[in-house]
């Protein structure tokens, strides 16, 4: 069945292109990802680290103060 696939799939014109196209996506979005990591102040890295452990009451005092 790949045999089939890649059959048609060869038989495409500009078909090469998508594979050069696909690598610079994640090329650009891996890189893009580390800048951010580079930029990102150490605080927020903080912040975001211990709020799933977190116990947010005022979150939950404010649910049940709009109903």
């Amino acid at each position: 069945m790949l045999k089939f696939i890649k059959h048609h799939v060869d038989t495409i014109a500009g078909i090469g292109i998508y594979p050069a196209i696909s690598f610079v996506l994640f090329f650009s979005f891996f890189l893009g990802m580390l800048w951010w990591l580079r930029s990102v102040s150490q605080g927020h890295i903080a912040h975001m680290t211990a709020l799933p452990l977190a116990e947010d009451h005022n979150i939950n005092d404010r649910a049940h103060h709009a109903n």
